[in-house]
């Protein structure tokens, strides 16, 4: 079939004399001034933008300086640009008035994008639990996806082509032991009140980890009891629901008998060896024994400690 005339593409004179430079020029990234109303959040983005001090330091700084770093974003298929990198500077943007912003456009697949999004969020300084839980888990399945895509001919999905887990990568990457890894990834198995309690470092994290293998179901019923005790599982506590629950034994009754346990706080506890207080008392002494001579002891230490105040407070009034 020929070719019509009208079919056939001329360079333009500008092209003609382009350098291997320009030409290099025109195809690295630009930053783009871009209406803020164009750029929108990623999709099932794991991480909290909120309106707290820092981010009004954050506007303050956008208003007097402007944005320093622009933001990196990616052409999305509703119209408009989906944010890869650089929520928050967006949000300080909204706040402070502007209507544009610089952004770099970038085209990710999105795979590639969640790549970027989890490694340029994972350096800030603080992160919340849940945040971190749920950004590994999307890095992880993102280079599960890369990994198959990359050596076809793997049965074992989410390898590398060295044969190692992609799991394995990630905590190398991250500076995590691979359990550690895991154990944050389990997180997001708990219902969001009761995440949102590990973020709001109510429930610390051993116990979390354990409380996200109980069934949803199990986990409102927990909280319906901690709001009952007033209290929140140890991790001896939570251990134990969590064998209950795989057991087949986790009922109302049982989950309510551990949590009503009296929790002693660590920190109140005194604990004395053996080897340390036999050398105060006679070898034939049995452990009971001892114990009610120190009992006796403390007796008599606190009805001096009391007589010696009342000679105090007596000899203070005579003054």
């Amino acid at each position: 079939m020929k070719s019509s005339a009208k079919d056939i593409k001329l360079a333009s004179v500008d092209d003609l004399f382009k350098t291997d430079e320009s030409r290099a020029d025109d195809e690295r990234e630009r930053v783009q001034e871009i209406a803020i109303s164009e750029l929108h959040p990623f999709k099932d983005h794991p991480f909290k933008v909120l309106d707290d001090e820092k981010m009004m330091e954050t506007v303050e700084s956008v208003q007097q300086y402007g944005v320093l770093v622009p933001i990196i974003a990616r052409p999305s298929s509703e119209g408009g640009y989906e944010i890869v990198s650089g929520h928050r500077r967006h949000r300080a943007c909204e706040l402070a008035g502007k209507e544009t912003m610089p952004v770099i456009v970038r085209e990710l697949d999105d795979d590639e994008a969640v790549l970027l999004m989890v490694d340029s969020n994972l350096q800030r300084e603080s992160i919340l639990p849940s945040e971190r839980a749920f950004a590994l888990k999307m890095k992880l399945e993102a280079m599960k996806h890369q990994g198959a895509r990359s050596d076809l001919t793997s049965a074992q999905v989410g390898r590398k082509l060295d044969g190692r887990e992609s799991r394995e990568i990630l905590a190398e990457q991250v500076g995590q032991s691979r359990n550690q890894v895991s154990r944050y990834i389990h997180l997001t198995e708990l219902i969001p009140p009761l995440l949102k309690m590990v973020d709001e470092k109510k429930i610390a994290f051993n116990p979390a980890y354990e409380l996200s293998f109980l069934k949803p179901e199990e986990q409102q019923m927990l909280i319906d009891t901690m709001e009952y005790e007033q209290a929140t599982p140890s991790l001896s506590q939570a251990q134990r629901l969590k064998q209950f629950s795989q057991d087949g034994r986790l009922t109302e009754d049982s989950m309510l008998a551990i949590m009503s346990e009296e929790k002693k706080p660590v920190q109140d506890r005194v604990m004395f060896t053996s080897d340390v207080l036999r050398q105060y008392f006679p070898k034939d002494y049995t452990p009971k024994r001892m114990e009610e001579t120190i009992i006796k002891l403390l007796e008599q230490w606190k009805q001096r400690r009391q007589q010696q105040q009342q000679q105090q407070q007596k000899h203070h009034n005579l003054r």
